[in-house]
């Protein structure tokens, strides 16, 4: 960690951009003077905070690669290879790790794994799909409901050792979350859930999402998955499975028995930037059911529409 103190690097650089190019030497030089003096090397041997943020030689061309290609891929169209590439990548990466085949594109049906930025992330992404689900169903059984009337109304879990970003999506989604008090070794039980769903639908609540951690951040515990998938499909409720830190464990088969139940998931994350030698950020997510998310962002703009539009993810 540096010995530098907050507010150290603007007495080392110009209050203005600079008006001329310098030479390469001296942009160098800064580098060294100015950057790496404020830098926490997280590649270190002796970093033992948080994760080492795998950099690796081969991280590093294919960052290099996909510097200079440059292509922006948020459509089919606007760059194919950069769309089929993640698709079948992703593809790859599930089978590493044993993930069933109901998550996989090559499964033939609408499943598939795509890159986001954080496991934060992608614990929002499955809560608006899971609330969008919830609220389309909803509104089948009770069209004289406004969407304010079900938002009130519904409810997310996790276990509070959970990371603190679930509990931020709930924030973000606008929903009730509930942290739950784990058993006696930090894990999140099937019972203690199916009680905290009792209890909130007795006082009018809809549970609609649930978030099951494997490897927690304070302690690395593994919750009850299968217990909880029980529990989450008898009720037809989201199950997302947040393996952000110790999924990539999983690549070991000696290890995947702490997946069990893996099936009963509607979304499962991990981080390859964690353990995988894969540089900051690359956090992938599989979905059984993509439609919920595509359709809860889905805005359609003249602009994004072409030909191939129903044949590619």
């Amino acid at each position: 960690v540096p010995s530098v103190k907050p507010g150290y690097l603007r007495p080392l650089v110009p209050e203005q951009a600079p008006q001329e190019a310098e030479p390469w030497t001296a942009v160098m030089a800064d580098i060294e003077r100015v950057v790496m003096s404020g830098v926490t090397h997280w590649q270190s041997p002796r970093f033992h905070a948080y994760f080492p943020t795998a950099n690796s030689y081969p991280a590093i061309v294919a960052d290099m690669l996909s510097g200079a290609i440059a292509c922006i891929g948020f459509t089919w169209i606007a760059s194919p290879a950069c769309t089929e590439l993640e698709v079948v990548m992703l593809d790859w990466l599930g089978q590493m790790l044993g993930l069933p085949e109901q998550f996989l594109a090559r499964s033939g049906g609408e499943a598939g794994g795509v890159i986001q930025g954080t496991a934060s992330e992608a614990t929002l992404v499955a809560l608006l799909g899971a609330k969008s689900r919830m609220m389309q169903r909803l509104k089948e059984e009770h069209p004289e409901w406004s969407d304010t009337d079900i938002l009130g109304k519904l409810v997310g879990y996790c276990n509070k050792q959970a990371h603190s970003s679930v509990e931020r999506a709930g924030l973000l989604g606008g929903v009730k979350l509930r942290s739950l008090q784990p058993d006696a070794k930090r894990r999140l039980r099937g019972d203690i859930l199916r009680e905290a769903m009792d209890e909130d639908i007795s006082k009018g609540l809809i549970p609609f999402y649930v978030v099951a951690t494997l490897g927690t951040t304070s302690s690395c515990t593994f919750d009850a998955l299968d217990e909880i998938g029980d529990v989450c499909n008898s009720r037809d409720i989201w199950l997302h499975v947040d393996a952000a830190y110790a999924g990539s464990a999983f690549i070991c088969p000696e290890y995947r028995h702490l997946m069990k139940g893996i099936e009963k998931a509607d979304s499962f994350n991990f981080n390859p930037h964690k353990w995988m030698l894969v540089n900051f950020d690359c956090s992938a997510m599989w979905l059984k059911q993509p439609r919920w998310i595509v359709d809860a962002f889905n805005v359609d703009p003249l602009y994004l529409k072409h030909d191939q539009q129903g044949s590619a993810p």
